[in-house]
This record gives structure tokens, C-alpha cells and sequence, in this order.
């Protein structure tokens, strides 16, 4: 047996078994199988749920990305007063930038909308027809109605698109009269009073984000230029880039591109709060739920140093038949690392697949519960969102390992350290 051990490579097959059958015996053995039970059930919910909140963020923030830049512009270029030809002539100037693929001119401003039975506040984005068809969010989103008679009629019957939650608020459909509000007024013999125009509408439009759905009309660009009172003139020109993420070093070439004095804005300068918000809350929400993996792992500590205590006599037993101090640390570290992979691994298998089904997850919870688990109106978004990114699942995964293994060492080098005489002796 002495020439055998000195012989075998660390993790040899021997060492392995022995590890194995401690994990496998029952109490009466001087086993602790309950507790490794529970570090196990420990170590795979913390990384279960470490891989799905991470997953629900990301693609909570993906969700919000997309949407924000897919209903708002990457660059906005605003200029001031200009006639027709010389708008189209910069307008020519800023599509031939590189990396831009659209740019259409706005007239943006707050209203009041009114039906026959409820009032909201909302946003009118003034914007042509063809610029409007450019919008895939937009139109590839019409829930009620189409856009075939954007702008059409006359006489209070111009048609005009309306968010969805925005119509359910106001009582109103397709077709359905509603009275805008202007925050200009016009003067008249009696007093200053605010300019109102009754639209109808043509189309309901839902993108999937509250804030959208429930506060913003479209309209068309010279119907909005004489309803706010802009005459010729524009708020802004919005630009969408083929990546978003070059919008801050465009900003250079889109001012040269438009005119002397205008002034470039970038998303990231409108959202930088919000989206640098959305960063901190990640970072920190990652540490705090990493803490839960390290404190399930304490739980294989509790179990080696009972399994240490009950396996005295085997020790002593191993170290005088020629096992070496080395061995003994190796036989436990196998134990306690056995219980970390095997935790890790079903954590990882239950993560992944849970944010793969987490539509199915939802919905079965909502028919369960008869509530409603992610609401629209909380949350911005109408269904809960998950986007698995796998650097951070392999970050888990080692931070999960490496707890795990660094918990095993103490317990078993404090076996290895077993002098076999007392160990006998006390037995």
C-alpha cells in the first residue's frame, strides 16, 4: 500500500473513491449527507438566481436600448430659421454624411388631447409621410386602422396616429374624433385664447414601451408646422446612424454638414442619466447576489469539518497504512469540490433554461396568481425581458468554482493535519 500511494498521481482513482463514499454514507456511517445536500440546494439556487436577475437586466436594458433609439433618433441637429430650399439643401448635405441613413425634420411639442369622455397629456411629433414610412417601430406596429390615410381629410377630419395606451385612455378608436390643444394661444376679442384643432383617428400604433404608447401622436409635418404656429420652421432634425453607437463622434460632421451654428446632440447626451443609472444598478446588483454564492458556500465548510470530525479513525487509519498529508487533503478537497461542481452546474442548467422559458414562466404565473406580475405602466415594458450574456454567465461560473473550492481548503487541510496517534488514541 506504501508503494502504491507514493506511486499514484494526485486525484488517483483510490482518492476519488474514498471522497465519493464519504459524500454517500448515511449518518449512521458518520456521514453528512443531509448537509451536503444543503450546500448543494445552496450553491445551485445562489447561481440560478444570480444568472437569471443578471439575464432579466440585460435584457431589460437591451429591451430599452432598442426601443429608445428604434423611436427616437441617434443625432438630433438643430438650426435656426430657414426657408424650404435652403432645409432641403442641408437636408441633401446630411444624408450624404457617412454612416447616416435617415433624416427627416420634426416639429415636436406638448398637447392636451381630448375625446368626448377623457383628457391626457401628450406629445405631437409633426413628421412627413415618407420619413413616417421609414419608421419600422412605427409602422410595422399598427395595432388598429393603417396609415393609408395619414394626414387625409380636411374640416377636422386630418388623420392622425395615436398610441395605443393613449387611445384606451382616451375612450377613443379608429375613427374616433379627438381635440388637441396647443400650449400657443391667439389672440382674439376676447383674450388670449389657446389654439384647438379636432383631428381623427387613423391608426393605433403599440411599440411595447408605456412611456410611447401612452403619451405620444404623430402627425403630419405641415399640419403640425401650422397647429403650433411654426410657419416654415422646424424644432429639429432627427438622424439615425447604421450604429448608434458612433452618434457622439458624428456630431462634428453632421454640424459641418448642416449649417454655421448648429447645434448636434447625441442620444447618449438626452439619456446619459438614465442609461448610466441602469449601469450602476447592474454593477452593484452583480456584488450583491455574487455575496449569496459565497455564502453558500460557507455551507461545504460546515460539512468537511463535521465529515473531518466523524472520519477521525478513517484518517488515522489511511495516514498509518502510508497515506500521505497531501492525500488526505486531496481525498476532502474532492469532497467539497464535488458538492460545488455538482451545485454550480445544476444552477447553471436551471439559469439558463429559465431565461430561455421565461415567456412560458410568466404567463403560467399570471394564470395562476390571476394577477399581473410585470406591469406596463412600473416597469415600461409589456413583458418581462431576458438576454443571457455568456461572458457574465462564465464569470459566475468561476466565481461560483472558485468559492467552492476555496471553502474546501481549511476543513481539508486541517484533516490532513490529523496526527493518526491521537486520532487512535481518542477512538
Amino acid at each position: 500500500m506504501r508503494r502504491t500511494s507514493a506511486a499514484a498521481p494526485p486525484f488517483s482513482s483510490w482518492e476519488r473513491e474514498i471522497a465519493f463514499r464519504y459524500l454517500r454514507a448515511r449518518r449512521s456511517e458518520g456521514g453528512v449527507a443531509l448537509i451536503s445536500i444543503i450546500s448543494f440546494l445552496g450553491i445551485m439556487l445562489a447561481v440560478a438566481v444570480l444568472i437569471i436577475v443578471m439575464s432579466v437586466m440585460n435584457g431589460f436594458r437591451a429591451d430599452l436600448s432598442n426601443m429608445i433609439l428604434g423611436f427616437n433618433g441617434h443625432d438630433y441637429v438643430v438650426v435656426g430659421p430657414q426657408t424650404p430650399a435652403e432645409r432641403a439643401a442641408m437636408m441633401t448635405r446630411l444624408r450624404g454624411v457617412p454612416h447616416v441613413i435617415e433624416a427627416f425634420p420634426i416639429v415636436e411639442s406638448q398637447t392636451l388631447a381630448q375625446s368626448q369622455d377623457a383628457a391626457s397629456g401628450s406629445v405631437v411629433r409633426g413628421v412627413t409621410r415618407a420619413d413616417l414610412l421609414s419608421m419600422p417601430l412605427i409602422v410595422k406596429n399598427i395595432k388598429a386602422g393603417s396609415i393609408a390615410g395619414f394626414g387625409a381629410g380636411q374640416d377636422g377630419g386630418e388623420q392622425i396616429l395615436v398610441g395605443r395606451r393613449l387611445a384606451q385612455a382616451l375612450d377613443a378608436g379608429v375613427g374616433d374624433p379627438v381635440t388637441l390643444v396647443s400650449p400657443s394661444s391667439v389672440s382674439t376679442a376676447l383674450g388670449e385664447l389657446p389654439v384647438q384643432k379636432t383631428f381623427r383617428i387613423g391608426g393605433v400604433f403599440e411599440v411595447g414601451m408605456s412611456e410611447y404608447d401612452e403619451g405620444f401622436i404623430y402627425m403630419p409635418l405641415r399640419q403640425a408646422q401650422l397647429f403650433f404656429g411654426r410657419g416654415d420652421d422646424i424644432d429639429y432634425v432627427e438622424v439615425k446612424l447604421d450604429n448608434p453607437d458612433l452618434a457622439p463622434s458624428m456630431k462634428p460632421a453632421l454640424a459641418a454638414a448642416a449649417e454655421p451654428g448648429a447645434v448636434v446632440t447625441d442620444w447618449t447626451d438626452k439619456n446619459q442619466a438614465y442609461f448610466g443609472a441602469l449601469t450602476v444598478e447592474h454593477n452593484v446588483m452583480f456584488l450583491i447576489l455574487a455575496l449569496l454564492v459565497l455564502i453558500a458556500s460557507l455551507n461545504i465548510i460546515s460539512a468537511l469539518v463535521m465529515l473531518v470530525k466523524n472520519k477521525g479513525r478513517d484518517i488515522a487509519i489511511l495516514r498509518t497504512m502510508g497515506a500521505g498529508q497531501g492525500a488526505i487533503l486531496r481525498v476532502f478537497f474532492l469532497c467539497g469540490a464535488a458538492v460545488g461542481v455538482l451545485g454550480t452546474a445544476a444552477g447553471l442548467l436551471i439559469g439558463v433554461v429559465f431565461c430561455w422559458r421565461i415567456g412560458d414562466i410568466q404567463r403560467f404565473v399570471e394564470w395562476v396568481t390571476g394577477t399581473q406580475v410585470f406591469n406596463a405602466q412600473v416597469y415600461f415594458l409589456s413583458r418581462v425581458p431576458a438576454k443571457i450574456e455568456w461572458s457574465e454567465v462564465a464569470a459566475i461560473t468561476v466565481i461560483a468554482l472558485a468559492a467552492s473550492f476555496l471553502a474546501t481548503l481549511p476543513p481539508a487541510w486541517r484533516a490532513s493535519r490529523l496526527d493518526p496517534v491521537e486520532a487512535l488514541r481518542y477512538e
